[in-house]
């Protein structure tokens, strides 16, 4: 077994990575399992790297004589467990204190080993849904099959006397209806809808339990994302899209996402922070897959942001982030300026439709409050809605022999600048020197090497395994965890007796 693979640093080092006393709160109520859980720990680690099942994880374990290997040599007639097992340990890790401590091992023994720097590297990654994307009708219906599952017996049949439709709401799917039928489309949505309401009416006011209350709530925020009211008092789908749509009952936290402006997905977002040096992922954040990149970057650079806080020497190099211009935004920009890091994030240069001049060929002195356009027209900016600010130079566009190359308005060309200018012009300024670019272009495609290593296989990578956000965020930190391992058996890591340290070069 080569000693650079996975399988040579964890039958090395499992012992000292996952102790049996590191899962030890995990057991003081019920017993320790017979199961012992450094060799669960390992089974999970190559679960997730391998893109396995629970069932196809416990099989490779019972008859791959590599992941016994890895479980610190374990004889080849060693007895295997049920995948249920897999299943206990991620609920008790779930609601410990620590349920992330796998992957915290990991970053610890990165940090003694001297393999996690000042400079960090961000970016995200779709992570499909387990679960299938509804339409309106769906999921109005399976709301309400939700709320009236979650009653006692007593309740639902309280409920039940509410309901119009002739449907018993218990089998799931679509409705019957001749969907070639328009008029008979809108009947089908108007009843259901009445239901719908009926049953909030029926539960507004009343003390519920908590499972019946995210039943009602859940019911709630689908009929209202998705109807409206015609001029006859029928409800109707309404010809928008909700701005935080749910898109399905059975995952609530999945949304519509766009990684680009032509490439949708349903799911989440894998959010990740690698040290580019040694490619080791420092942290990872999950998020519904519409929140933008810049609002989980300082959920990912918390660790790093508070021990700067802590930190009393002055002479401390800063943090250094890179990032694409997902993480350019003003309100990103400013953040890393108060917490004194340099930021090397890349800032949308501004564009004007048609070819015209961009904001960029304008002069802006925020000191004197002046912008000045290309023909040397200046104008004082004047205070706008949201602490914005604009300049509008008007009349003087009517005579400008530069007007058709800056302006189709008839009211004159106008420049708005919004309460980070100042942030987002010192950035692109910055991003125009060689020397930057240069680091930049050497420095921030390491993570999109690391993101293949995530993604690597479609189960488990891709498409999440489980469902709900805190779920999926514990999948995902554990798949980091696992390619955190695979990397440090490349980079020869070894436990000595002062701690982890490098043994090859």
């Amino acid at each position: 077994m080569p000693a650079d693979s996975i399988y040579g640093l964890l039958h090395r080092e499992c012992f000292q990575l996952f102790p049996d006393e590191m899962f030890a709160d995990l057991f003081t109520d019920v017993g320790r399992r017979s199961v012992p859980p450094m060799i669960v720990a390992v089974v999970m680690v190559l679960q997730r790297l391998e893109g396995c099942s629970d069932r196809e994880a416990v099989d490779r374990f019972a008859y791959d004589l590599r992941w016994k290997y890895a479980a610190g040599g374990l004889d080849f007639d060693y007895p295997g467990f049920v995948h249920t097992v897999l299943v206990d340990m991620r609920a008790r890790l779930a609601a410990s204190e620590q349920p992330d401590r796998v992957f915290e091992v990991t970053l610890e023994a990165a940090r003694e080993a001297g393999l996690v720097g000042r400079r960090r590297v961000l970016d995200s990654t779709a992570l499909f849904d387990a679960v299938a994307t509804m339409d309106t009708v769906t999921l109005i219906r399976s709301a309400i099959r939700g709320v009236l599952a979650a009653c006692d017996s007593k309740s639902e049949s309280q409920l039940r006397a509410v309901l119009a439709r002739d449907d018993e709401y218990r089998s799931g799917g679509k409705p019957v209806c001749d969907w070639e039928d328009r008029q008979a489309r809108e009947q089908l949505v108007d009843a259901l809808a009445r239901d719908a309401w009926a049953l909030l009416a029926a539960l507004d006011g009343r003390e519920l339990e908590p499972a019946l209350e995210k039943a009602g709530e859940l019911l709630a925020t689908v009929v209202g994302q998705d109807l409206e009211t015609s001029e006859d008092g029928r409800f109707r789908i309404a010809r928008r899209v909700a701005k935080d749509r749910v898109i399905s009952t059975v995952d609530p936290d999945a949304r519509h996402g766009h990684k680009t402006a032509a490439r949708g997905f349903d799911g989440y977002k894998g959010h990740v922070a690698i040290d580019p040096d040694s490619e080791v992922i420092v942290a990872t954040v999950v998020t519904a897959g519409n929140v933008g990149d810049a609002s989980a970057a300082q959920a990912l650079l918390a660790q790093d942001l508070s021990a700067k806080t802590a930190e009393t020497s002055v002479d401390q190099e800063p943090l250094t982030v890179y990032g694409d211009s997902a993480y350019g935004t003003g309100v990103l920009l400013e953040t890393f300026e108060q917490a004194g890091v340099d930021a090397r994030c890349k800032t949308q240069p501004p564009r004007a439709p048609g070819g015209r001049f961009p904001k960029s060929e304008f002069r802006v002195d925020l000191d004197a409050g002046t912008v000045t356009c290309p023909a040397d027209h200046t104008v004082k900016l004047r205070p706008h809605k949201n602490g914005r600010h604009a300049a509008r130079f008007g009349k003087l566009c009517t005579s400008c022999p530069l007007a058709e190359r800056c302006t189709s308005s008839r009211k004159g060309r106008t420049i708005h600048l919004g309460q980070h200018e100042r942030q987002l012009a010192t950035a692109r300024t910055r991003q125009t020197d060689p020397d930057w670019k240069t680091d930049y272009n050497q420095t921030r495609p390491k993570v999109e090497r690391k993101i293949s290593h995530l993604m690597h296989r479609k189960h488990g990578g891709r498409r999440a395994r489980v469902r709900g956000s805190t779920k999926v965020t514990a999948d995902f930190q554990l798949l980091a965890a696992a390619v955190n391992l695979a990397r440090f058996a490349v980079l020869g890591l070894d436990r000595q007796p002062h701690g982890w340290a490098l043994t090859t070069a």
